[in-house]
This record gives structure tokens, sequence and C-alpha cells, in this order.
């Protein structure tokens, strides 16, 4: 029989835009004894994660908890339960994710209507605006950070637009939540998505998500009771009843869902009882640091990490009056290997960047400033380990300045 060695992952200094290190009292958390899903304890913990949620997403809504899966989960989730058979949306696309919201959309019956910006740029507020008065969707569907592309969208006059036409506003924050501000209530935002293994520096496995009453609404009216535990009652009322086409997925089924994490605690699946201890650690310390703090951190690292990528001689792709600031995207030096690069980070510093995907793929670096790995001393290990990469692969650097132009802007602070 064959025996197997003992898990013992390496030490990684991870600085992709997802996932991310995650915090030492994060991984604690995963450690500690299951609870089962209804026991009071562990059903106060959910509550508890729910209101910080709220503080998080910066809203009101009733409705702010996680959905079980990776963040794609959650984007799934909420187009599935909002999106009937037929409906129309618009979706402006500005990277790989863009068209990711485009096949969710299609896969669920949307007809979907679509414009297309330049990868490395976003849109002006006023080029959507005019396509959805021209195309009428019933919702528009967007992502607030593109990390293929390392680029952020403005979305408050769009999503007052939407508001003032009646018409469904669904984010995808995957990218910044927790990060860079995401303004649920003040944007007009009907819907968002988040995840947890960028810049909350959760491990994979959680979508949080919020929504209000305007699409809770939308949800309700589809909303049926599983087969097995429907009471007489309930069994009188389906029948009775006149509805849109029931929500085409059982574990996506926000209806259902909704009842798991109300009082009623209507059984629906088992609860991830480890990863909701990460996430509501997660979530504590990031309103323990504070949100205005933390998105600080985020800006402070970010500009020493481009200022020290300058210096030393490189060039950032992309619209830097768009620039998303938590991914850095850096343009591969002509005759760069760009892939021996990120290879020799890994094996000789333990320091893991991302390439992108597409017509991007092999063409730029993407470094990602999240969460627990947003740190000065992340930054400076990667600045200095890839000049020292870069020289091994022939490239012309200013040998140096790269560190020392990121140590000048820590000093400014």
């Amino acid at each position: 029989m064959k025996r197997y060695a003992e898990l013992a992952p390496s030490q990684r200094t991870i600085m992709t835009p997802g996932p991310v290190e995650v915090d030492p009292r994060v991984l604690r958390a995963l450690s500690y004894p299951i609870l089962g899903q209804f026991d009071p304890e562990f059903t106060s913990y959910m509550n508890d994660t729910m209101e910080m949620l709220r503080s998080l997403f910066r809203t009101t809504n009733q409705w702010a908890f996680p959905v079980d899966g990776t963040s794609r989960s959650g984007i799934e989730a909420v187009l599935t339960s909002l999106i009937e058979p037929g409906d129309k949306v618009l979706i402006p696309i500005y990277g790989r994710f863009g068209h990711l919201l485009y096949e969710i959309a299609e896969r669920v019956g949307a007809e979907v209507a679509y414009i297309e910006k330049e990868w490395g740029t976003v849109f002006d507020p006023e080029e959507v605006i005019s396509a959805i008065h021209k195309e009428k969707p019933a919702l528009v569907l967007m992502v607030h950070g593109e990390t293929s592309t390392g680029r952020m969208q403005p979305l408050a006059e769009i999503g007052k637009a939407c508001r003032e036409l009646g018409i469904l506003f669904v984010v995808d924050a995957v990218a910044t939540i927790g990060g860079v501000p995401v303004l649920t209530d003040e944007w007009c935002m009907d819907a968002v998505i988040g995840g947890t293994q960028k810049c909350l520096s959760v491990p994979s496995g959680m979508a949080p998500i919020t929504y209000n009453a305007i699409a809770a609404a939308k949800i309700n009216a589809r909303k049926t009771i599983e087969r097995g535990l429907r009471t007489a009652a309930d069994i009188d009322a389906y029948n009775a009843s006149v509805r849109p086409p029931v929500i085409r997925s059982n574990y996506f089924d926000l209806a259902q869902l909704q009842d798991y994490w109300s009082p009623a605690r209507l059984n629906h699946h088992t609860e991830m009882t480890s990863m909701l201890y990460a996430l509501r650690e997660g979530l504590r310390l990031v309103l323990e640091e504070g949100l205005e703090e933390r998105f600080a951190r985020h800006r402070l690292n970010e500009s020493a990490l481009v200022a020290g990528l300058e210096a030393m001689g490189l060039s950032l792709y992309g619209d830097p009056n768009c620039k998303l600031p938590v991914v850095t995207c850096i343009t591969i030096p002509e005759g760069v290997d760009g892939e021996s690069v990120r290879s020799l980070l890994l094996n000789m510093f333990g320091i893991e960047i991302a390439s992108s995907f597409g017509s991007l793929k092999g063409k730029i670096w993407r470094i990602g400033t999240m969460g627990y790995s947003c740190r000065q001393q992340n930054v400076l290990q990667v600045l200095g380990a890839l000049e020292a990469v870069l020289i091994r692969h022939g490239a012309r650097v200013h040998t140096g300045a790269g560190l020392q132009a990121a140590l000048d802007v820590y000093d400014q602070t």
C-alpha cells in the first residue's frame, strides 16, 4: 500500500490578485471545534457575520450573508436568482470577468446585450448610461474591480441612473471588497457580490453577498419551498399560486438561502462551519482595523510598489487614471520570458506573482497588494527579488533604485 507524506505546504509570499496570504488569526479560527449548524452558539456566529457584512458593504440591507462556495458561487447565486429566462441584461465588459458575467447570464436564459471597452481602460459612466437608454434592460451587470487588467470602474453615476429607471444594478465586487470603498447604498447597487480570498484575507470557499428589498422582491416572487420540507399549508399555497419561472438551481436559490439565514433556520444545506468561523474572524479583523485605515494601508503599499517598479525602469500597463489600487500590472520587458521570471521568483525566493488571461497572456505580470499580503515587508521583498531575477534574465534595470524609491514612500509616512 502506498504511503503518503504528512501534509507540509511550503511557506510562500503570495503577491497575486488572489488568493493571498491568510492572517494567522483566521487560520487559528479554522481549527476551532465544530458546532452543529443549528446550535444556538453557532447561529449567533451566523448573526454576527451578517451584521459585520452590512458594515463592510456599507448597507442597511436586511440580506447580507455568504454563499458557500468560491466567489463564482456568489455570482451564480445572484444571477440565477434574479434573472428570469427572457430577461434582458446589459453587461459593460472591460476585462475577463465581464465576459464571465455574460456567460453565466446567458446560461440562465437571459437575453444579453453588451458593450465592450479596450482592456486596460474603463467606461466613462455616460457611455454605459447611453447604452442603458438604448437597450432598456431589466438588469445591468458590471464588474467593479477587474483583476485581469488591473482597472476599477466608477459606479456611482451608473447606479443612480439605474435606480431612476427602475433597472436592477448588480455588481461584482469580488476584488475590491475590504480593500477599497464599496458603497452599496450610496451607489444605488441592488445586489453586490464579494469574495473572501482577496482583500478579506480569508481562504477561498465563501462568497459574501448583499441585496436590497428591490432585489429581494424579485427573488421572493419566484420562491418555492423544497419538496421534502413542505407542510400541507405550503403545498396548498404553492398549488394555488401563479408565479414567475422557478429559480433554476436548488443550491444557488437565494429565496431558500434566505430562510436558512433567517430566524426560521429552514434547513437548506449543512453550513461550512469552519469557513464560517474563518469569515467571521476575517470580518472582525477588518472592522477592528477600521475601514478607512484599511483602505489607506492598501493605498500606501500600492504607492510604494508603483514607485519602486517605475524607479527600476519597468513600465506599468493600463490607464493610470482608473488603476485598481490593489492590483498593479507590469508590461513584461521585450525579450524577457515572463513565465521563467515567475518560476524563478517562486522557486528561489518563495514569491508568487501572477500572469494574466486571454489577449494579455504572456504580456503582463500582475502583483496584488491585498489584505494580509499588503504589507511593507512583502512589497520590499518582491521589489528586491524581482530586480535580482530580471538581472539574471538579462533585462536592463536601474539597480537598487526600486527599493530606494519604495523606502522613500514609506519614509514620508
